[in-house]
């Protein structure tokens, strides 16, 4: 009875064991496969390790990325910055046509930006934008603050001191959720002429301020470095020039303040010197002609051209016009425009091609009680104040005679005898020779490293000059 039984059991298991020994063998079998396996094997794991090294070559390519997202969501707005397309730069002005600080129409347009092209083409330009931060802002931590912090401008009818009340200081106003508020005052408000303002910011009197530097040039001399009056023959060399100078410069300002914090740098667009004058542009024209003079270079060019230069506030330059104390006045065409020189002058006359800067400084004393987030935001908008400034100054660089002519002046261009005479006997013959005798070696050295390739002449050991190609 039991043998049907035991019969299957041992089929069963002898059934088991085959299948087994089936299973065995087929390991050495597939074994030699090992060379052939990994080439199908990887397929279904090619794409996702493809997909997961793509963030590996991205970091620089996710910067330039951010960085173009940015300038598309600003295209056609204030802030707008340049990262190839210049189009994008076209758009409204801040304060639009009340602030005037656009066309016209206050807008900044296509053409204005292209004749201006050497502006955003620069390596400064493009540290503005690193500066700025604007793919990777600092957040906002501090609370409950209260920064009340004086500014002084020049004057308010210029038009950086206006962008600088209507755009950056309401900017960090609403950045800061209201912790620091700027209070824009300006140098005639404070009774200050402005040639002090290096003391003053470095003894704390003002808190926070432009540093003009036609202004201080008679205790600063290498500050006048980009002042030599009638040299430059583009405005693409000048403003390299200058751009490249701002290294030495800031420190000279970091010296001079005791460690006052710059804070950024104010564009002077528009601001080819004019004569405003009630006289003609030729040379017998300028001789005795008294004419208001804003600095010391700018004493030796009046005089170079015959006239008798005399310092004087620019607040009372249009009360001295009037009065007929002076003759002509020399400054910007916008700068005259918003002092309304126009009134008292007939002539436009020139010009001497000039886009310096001022340099917005803080007393290192008020800057090291603003806490490190807010600090950090204030440097931060103070490159965005920048950038717009520039992208402002293609327009001012534009319009700075239409305005006057507007107004009733009459615009008297160089002559081609004058701009001889003015390159070769007033910038080459008195400002630089005089600016030499004041400055020492160092300064020189400065001049003939970063400004003579752009310039074209070069200060010999002797102190004679030098023109190269």
């Amino acid at each position: 009875m039991f043998r049907p039984y035991l019969f299957g059991v041992l089929i069963l298991l002898m059934t088991l064991a085959l299948a087994c020994g089936s299973a065995a063998t087929a390991v050495p079998t597939a074994a030699p496969q090992p060379t052939a396996a990994p080439t199908p094997t990887p397929a279904p794991t090619a794409a996702p390790t493809a997909m997961m090294q793509e963030p590996t070559e991205a970091p620089a390519m996710t910067a330039d990325a951010a960085l173009q997202a940015v300038a598309a969501e600003l295209a056609g707005k204030p802030g707008a910055i340049y990262v190839g397309d210049l189009s994008q730069l076209v758009g409204p002005s801040p304060g639009g046509v009340e602030e005037a600080l656009g066309d016209g129409t206050g807008n900044v347009p296509l053409e204005f930006l292209e004749k201006n092209k050497h502006i955003f083409e620069t390596d400064y330009y493009r540290s503005l934008l690193d500066k700025a931060k604007l793919t990777d802002p600092t957040p906002l931590t501090s609370s409950g603050e209260e920064l009340n912090i004086q500014y002084a401008c020049i004057n308010r009818a210029l038009l950086p001191c206006k962008l600088q009340t209507i755009y950056f200081a309401e900017n960090i106003r609403q950045r800061t959720n209201g912790q620091v508020d700027f209070e824009v005052s300006s140098y005639p408000e404070l009774g200050l002429a402005g040639s002090d303002m290096l003391e003053l910011v470095e003894q704390g009197t003002i808190e926070f301020a432009q540093i003009q530097p036609a202004y201080v040039g008679g205790t600063w001399p290498l500050i006048d470095i980009i002042y030599v009056w009638g040299l430059w023959k583009d405005f693409k060399s000048e403003h390299e020039a200058n751009t490249r100078l701002l290294e030495t410069l800031d420190q000279g300002i970091y010296d001079n303040t005791s460690g006052g914090k710059l804070i950024y740098h104010i564009w002077y667009g528009g601001n080819d010197q004019y004569f405003f004058s009630r006289r003609g542009a030729e040379r017998e024209d300028f001789d005795g002609l008294k004419t208001r003079s804003h600095g010391t270079t700018m004493t030796d060019a009046i005089n170079g051209l015959g006239g008798e230069g005399q310092f004087m506030a620019f607040a009372e330059v249009y009360t001295a016009l009037e009065r007929g104390i002076l003759d002509a006045g020399v400054t910007g065409a916008h700068a005259g425009h918003g002092q309304r020189w126009y009134e008292v002058t007939d002539n436009l006359i020139g010009p001497f091609i000039s886009m310096p800067m001022g340099f917005e400084t803080m007393n290192i004393d008020t800057w090291e009680r603003i806490p490190a987030d807010l600090q950090a935001i204030i440097i931060e908008e103070g490159a965005k104040m920048e950038l717009e400034n520039l992208r402002l100054a293609a327009v001012w660089n534009e319009t700075g005679v239409k305005v006057n002519v507007d107004k009733g002046m009459t615009f008297i261009p160089w002559s081609d005898e004058m701009k001889e005479f003015v390159y070769e006997e007033v910038a080459l013959g008195r400002v630089l020779p005089n600016w030499i005798k004041r400055v020492g070696p160092e300064e020189v050295a400065i001049w003939n490293d970063i400004v003579a390739p752009w310039a074209k002449v070069q200060i010999e050991p002797d102190g004679t000059i030098t023109q190269v190609e």
